[in-house]
């Protein structure tokens, strides 16, 4: 039983219709078994009753809470003319990239996959200060142009740009300069970046899988992205690091938990807040005060304030491309290490799945803002880019031990904005038996065919799969509501996760 008015729409589709101060309907597409929890829903309708919120509200297989967020996490939002950066998870472009190999079950041992892992525990840092060091100058050019000034400095195949989201530059075709940079973001923020890239990170379930393609589903689009059964795939999943998370805290009134972290964001607010330019008396001003306040802080993204806001959002989030990529360009040299095979890996797509953008829907100019929910256009939207023919790629694996999905995007997913959940999300109910210590969790892994590589963390088996709602449910329901096309089913082999 629920206190919410939740009507069935069909078996994979519910809602719930506006009334009192709930302006505007919360969908949720997704079959009764994975709705998430009461708490869940009083926030998503807090959402929905925002003022500057367009349409109604979205909520995907991946739906849940997260500690600290307003929002929860799994959702896509649009609104009108204003930002809420608060319905953002922490930092922009958490994101995922799946990358095709030439190897296979027949030709790639698990011997050698345990030598190359165990490498790649070395030269993939998870909870690290440092990672690998860049020249302020590409640090500036990533922010301004993207993920093909770091492919430029690494001398790597800058064609692999064509397989991004935006084509890895979240300006698209605006020019940006240093001098907009350094307008909207702290000086200290780019100097800190110089060490960060090629960072897993620690938060959450980022990772670093060997996955096998298991079956096929759809043999054309399979062929055009070079996939077959028994071929190995890596799927990576990080973010922008300190650099996304400092920008994103910069605009917002939420605090930092770390407290390193604060003190970085209060020595950046002193030295670069001046009390002589509006814009900066406003944010000095107001984030103290909405701080306390229940409602979402609202930026008008025609002033001058969300213009720097917006600024900062995308030159933060090319920071994500730049840090997948610095991330394949050691697992390539790793590979040729051990496997003795050059420029092994060609990226299949590289999406974001925490970002705000402007799009039109409905037929009105909205921002979207996709809050670990990927975007998914139909082949309609991706015309001009490699992926007319077969629609947006989009992934969807759950946690460490259980079956993973690529898929596509189709032109009958308006309803969501045109999106995608980015995985499954945790449920209200365990789908298998969770272990109670590391060393059972490896051994359930074991038995699942999985190993299991780094794992330093207390809080690992929090990772583990019993607490993930069921892939293969969640990819129903999204076939179901023509979310996503599937291509193939694949299977973690080995996983790298802190």
């Amino acid at each position: 039983m629920t206190k919410f008015e939740i009507e069935e729409i069909n078996k994979y589709k519910q809602i719930i219709r506006p009334r009192g101060k709930q302006r505007v309907p919360v969908v949720f597409h997704i079959s009764k078994e994975l709705m998430p929890d009461e708490r869940t829903i009083e926030k998503l309708i807090k959402v929905a009753s925002n003022e500057h919120v367009f349409h109604h509200t979205n909520a995907l297989s991946d739906i849940h809470r997260k500690p600290g967020r307003k929002n929860p996490s799994g959702t896509v939002v649009a609104t009108k003319r204003y930002f809420l950066p608060q319905l953002l998870d922490t930092a922009p472009n958490c994101g995922m990239r799946l990358m095709t190999t030439p190897f296979s079950e027949d030709n790639l041992s698990e011997k050698k996959i345990d030598e190359l892992f165990r490498r790649l525990v070395e030269t993939v840092p998870t909870k690290a200060y440092v990672g690998s060091w860049v020249p302020h100058r590409v640090i500036l050019d990533i922010s301004r142009q993207g993920n093909k000034a770091l492919t430029r400095y690494l001398g790597m195949d800058e064609e692999m740009n064509e397989n991004f989201l935006f084509r890895g530059n979240m300006f698209g075709e605006e020019k940006v300069t240093d001098k907009d940079l350094f307008s909207a973001l702290p000086r200290l923020f780019f100097r800190l970046a110089q060490l960060r890239l090629g960072v897993l990170g620690a938060a959450g379930n980022h990772f670093l899988d060997l996955m096998k393609i298991e079956e096929v589903l759809d043999e054309r689009i399979a062929k055009k992205f070079s996939l077959h059964p028994g071929q190995y795939v890596f799927l990576l999943h990080t973010g922008s690091g300190l650099f996304g998370q400092y920008a994103s805290y910069f605009y917002t009134p939420k605090q930092k938990e770390h407290f390193s972290q604060k003190m970085v964001l209060e020595l950046s607010r002193f030295t670069f807040l001046n009390d002589k330019v509006d814009w900066h008396r406003s944010l000095e001003k107001d984030l103290p005060r909405w701080a306390r306040r229940d409602e979402f802080y609202p930026i008008d993204s025609q002033s001058e304030l969300g213009e720097k806001y917006y600024l900062a959002h995308r030159a933060a989030g090319n920071h994500g491309f730049a840090n997948r990529t610095m991330i394949q360009f050691h697992m390539e040299k790793e590979i040729e290490r051990v496997l003795g095979k050059k420029k092994a890996l060609r990226v299949l797509y590289d999406m974001s799945h925490v970002y705000m953008n402007k799009e039109e829907h409905f037929g009105e100019e909205v921002i979207v803002s996709r809050s670990n929910t990927t975007r998914a256009f139909g082949p309609t939207r991706m015309k001009g880019t490699k992926f007319a023919e077969t629609g947006e790629p989009l992934f969807m694996p759950s946690s460490m031990s259980t079956d993973a999905y690529i898929g596509v995007g189709t032109d009958e997913n308006q309803d969501t904005f045109f999106s995608a959940a980015h995985g499954t999300g945790k449920g209200v109910k365990k789908t298998s038996k969770v272990p109670s210590n590391k060393k059972e969790l490896l051994e359930k892994m074991r038995k699942r065919g999985v190993k299991l590589y780094n794992a330093k963390s207390k809080k690992i088996i929090e990772q583990d799969a019993g607490h993930y709602k069921d892939p293969t449910v969640a990819v129903e329901g999204m076939i179901a509501n023509k979310i996503m096309k599937p291509v193939a089913r694949m299977k973690p082999v080995a996983v790298l996760m802190y």
